[in-house]
């Protein structure tokens, strides 16, 4: 088995799976503020306050990431896809953490 070697595009990657959920989560909840009629302010004050709903959105926001997946993959851009994957891996552990304890 050949031993993956990290490289700058990698740590693109990385860099983008990190920052676009990061950038969405309060698109993420601006839509769900439009979307069940409440104030934007409640719905950000919820996501800062409740571990459930930061689950939820975080989730969605993550999404954002298959985006990103997708165009490096029709672009044959492999590395960077890798990096946005463990990004996306990355965000595991707190959602677990938060989810269960």
């Amino acid at each position: 088995m050949k031993k993956m070697k990290l490289t700058k595009q990698h740590g693109l990657g990385v860099l983008i799976g990190v920052v676009s959920p990061l950038v969405f989560i309060p698109i993420v909840i601006f839509i769900f503020s439009w979307i069940q009629n409440f104030s934007f302010g409640r719905l950000w004050s919820d996501f800062k306050g409740f571990d459930a709903m930061q689950v939820k959105v975080i989730t969605v926001a993550l999404l954002s990431n298959l985006i990103w997946f997708y165009m490096t993959l029709n672009r044959e851009f492999f590395n960077i896809g890798r990096g946005i994957i463990i990004a996306t891996f990355l965000f595991a552990p707190y959602i677990v953490y938060v989810k269960f304890f």
